[in-house]
């Protein structure tokens, strides 16, 4: 039946009307299967002075979902000047800074936009197909003197600049033009696509837990990322934005900090296709910021009311633990923690909400973080705890994605030690977080070449109850001629949900580390500490030894050395990879003497890392065999590039950080046997004078002497 027009007309009003007084999520619900979908964001919330002129710039980004285009916004907020944008583009990144066939971005048909201060812009949409969890790179031009650069300084990503008058390079698909870096986000606020699965987003609003502090830079481990990536296995995903801010609040803000609910509508109402917020804030309220419990709640009680009014799903993440973070930690803070934390569990205000408290804290002290997740400043998780904290949210319960993964599993120990050629034992458990039972599960490892696995029981189970979980544990052996260092530990299980085949996997990276063996000529070992030990492992070395130290008086170390191989001009030149399982003066580095089998012959000096005291460079000035000179300092660290020249008499020190860039520690005039050779080698010594018993463990990956 055909209404009459003017019927028609006062209907499309009142629809508008009504379009417009409608929370925007709701309003744009049935316009939203062909409308934008955010699959990345940053919360901007400083500025600065680059003071450049003619520069272009280039932002990788890690997708969440996927489409078929993309659009990009950008954002002058914290500014009080206009900024021009004058050529913009994206493309799929191709390695580094180089990007694969970079389309041209407009902003309402034109090349270019000038967004006035405090203002936003969104480019056109751009076909581009980019997948979930692919890199997308963003670059801007802009012409002229930058006076400013909006950003998002917590990046833990590179971003490529060009040098100061570079000029447009927002085209070039290489990178070559892209010569300097840093790691904050300028001026990108957020990513969209269309034409993908994606129907809604999920917005992370959070501090820098959320930001990902503490965890490796430009791999994308930061929790938000964890989740997105367990999002992308459902059949329906849904898009996560980052929405944290480092030192972000629930109860007040700075200029350069807004609180979450003062950036409550900017960062997470506004999203295009946001669907849920998961709230993962407090912990700077209540230890540094002042605040009560009851002056959290209430801050996430108004936060709950907003996002609900705008027709969002809440989810609240329980206040991780911090004991042991600086001295903000007391006993009524704690009780604090405890108070905001059962209100999230159980205050009737959330949709929902996830334990990040339960999955990283130590069972046997549950104010402090579990050392596996613990980054090391008790505050932070590392990569490991990151995962957990994703791990602890109901994919279900965010009502963001449709037909989710119902089974999960995860490796432990989370950062494995294994000896080189023996056996350590690796559990796989299979969790069913799902609503239903899954069936037909299998569980396989994945391990370096030449590396063995026997499973303690079968690899397979009928069927697994919803809330159920089942391990198995493997007998994981490396090659005995592995290489000591890093390796990644990978596990696959496939399971039917539904009628389907569907997969999940974890990794953890595990250790190799050497055993005690016969170290093979020209190398040679001796030893005026108790209980030393040594092995080798084609260019790699280890030392265990006891020893009161290697100063002064006293000269008790393990060696391993190689005979009149230093000539009257020439260096010995190693790196230290790592040294443990000792007090924290422990000394562990390279030694050139006339006789290493006899110190007390003179022409001694010593080039160490120890803990305490950083590179330490120690000589034998007067010739009686002991060390009597000192110089160096600063901060220990691993691995550690070591170098001792000779020059007749005079030695010389130096250390690195990549084996290029070397330091000079310093020299010293030594008495030395004329022209002869002198003996040059890898010594330890625990410095267990004030730590009785104690030993040290030092392993070297590269020991050489030159002319």
């Amino acid at each position: 039946m055909t209404l009459p027009k003017r019927i028609v007309a006062v209907a499309g009003a009142l629809a508008g009307v009504l379009a417009a007084l409608l929370p925007a999520s709701t309003a744009e619900a049935g316009a939203r299967r062909q409308g934008w979908t955010g699959t990345w964001a940053t919360a901007q919330h400083a500025s600065y002075d680059p003071g450049t002129s003619e520069v272009t710039v280039r932002i990788p980004v890690h997708v969440s979902a996927g489409g078929t285009s993309v659009r990009i916004r950008l954002t002058n907020e914290f500014t009080d000047q206009p900024v021009t944008i004058g050529h913009a583009t994206a493309g799929r990144r191709a390695g580094g800074s180089a990007v694969s066939g970079p389309r041209d971005l407009t902003f309402g048909g034109k090349g270019s936009v000038t967004i006035p201060a405090g203002g936003q812009a969104a480019s056109d949409g751009v076909r581009i197909p980019v997948a979930a969890r692919a890199d997308l790179v963003v670059s801007l031009y802009f012409p002229g003197r930058l006076t400013h650069v909006s950003q998002h300084w917590m990046g833990l990503q590179t971003v490529y600049w060009t040098p100061d008058g570079g000029g447009d390079h927002a085209g070039d698909p290489g990178g070559d033009a892209f010569t300097t870096t840093d790691s904050t986000f300028p001026f990108l606020t957020g990513v969209d696509v269309r034409g993908g699965p994606a129907r809604a987003s999920v917005v992370a609003l959070g501090d820098s837990i959320t930001d990902g502090a503490s965890s490796t830079s430009s791999a994308n481990r930061r929790w938000p990322d964890r989740l997105a990536a367990r999002l992308s296995g459902c059949g329906t995903p849904a898009g996560v934005l980052n929405a944290g801010i480092s030192g972000n609040r629930v109860t007040a803000g700075t200029d350069g900090n807004p609180s979450a609910a003062e950036r409550l509508e900017r960062d997470v109402l506004s999203q295009p296709g946001a669907r849920t917020v998961i709230l993962s804030e407090g912990v700077n309220d209540l230890s540094w910021g002042g605040a009560t419990g009851d002056q959290v709640i209430d801050g996430m009680r108004e936060i709950v009311r907003r996002a609900h009014a705008r027709g969002l799903r809440v989810i609240g993440a329980t206040v991780v633990p911090y004991r042991g973070w600086g001295d903000w930690w007391t006993e009524a803070r704690e009780a604090d923690r405890q108070k905001v934390n059962t209100f999230v569990r159980d205050g009737g205000v959330f949709d929902g909400y996830a334990d990040f408290d339960k999955a990283v804290r130590d069972p046997g002290d549950p104010t402090r973080y579990g050392a596996a997740f613990d980054s090391g400043d008790h505050l932070h998780p590392n990569d490991t705890g990151m995962k957990a904290l994703a791990d602890a949210v109901d994919l279900t319960g965010l009502g963001a994605a449709r037909d989710c993964p119902s089974a999960r599993v995860r490796l432990t120990p989370y950062r494995p030690s294994l000896p080189a050629g023996r056996a350590t034992e690796i559990t796989a458990t299979v969790t069913n977080t799902g609503r239903e039972a899954v069936t037909r599960v299998t569980t396989a490892l994945r391990l370096p070449p030449g590396w063995t696995a026997e499973a303690e029981g079968k690899t397979w189970l009928d069927s697994l109850a919803p809330g159920g979980s089942s391990t198995l544990t493997w007998r994981v052996a490396p090659s005995t001629d592995a290489a000591w260092g890093p390796y990644d530990i990978g596990v696959r299980a496939s399971y039917r949900q539904r009628g389907r085949t569907r997969h999940d996997t974890d990794s953890v990276g595990a250790d190799v580390t050497p055993v005690p063996s016969a170290v093979r000529l020209p190398h040679r070992t001796f030893a005026t500490a108790d209980e030393a030990r040594y092995a080798q492992n084609g260019g790699q070395f280890a030392i265990w030894a006891g020893g009161r130290d290697l100063a002064g008086w006293t000269d008790e170390k393990a060696v391993i050395h190689l005979p009149a191989s230093v000539p009257a001009s020439g260096s010995v030149t190693a790196r230290l990879v790592g040294q443990s399982g000792s007090g924290p003066s422990a000394k562990a580095g390279i030694a050139v003497a006339n006789d290493l089998t006899a110190p007390q012959k003179g022409g001694y000096a010593v080039l160490t890392m120890s803990r305490s005291y950083g590179v330490e460079f120690m000589t034998d000035s007067d010739g009686d065999g002991r060390l009597d000179t000192w110089a160096g300092g600063g901060s220990s660290y691993h691995p550690a590039w070591l170098r001792l020249t000779r020059d007749g008499a005079d030695r010389t020190a130096y250390a690195s950080t990549d084996g290029t860039a070397w330091q000079r520690i310093g020299t010293a005039t030594v008495p030395s046997a004329g022209d002869s050779r002198l003996d040059a080698g890898m010594v330890a010594s625990a410095v267990n004078l004030d730590h009785p018993g104690q030993s040290t463990t030092a392993v070297f990956d590269s020991f050489s002497t030159t002319d």
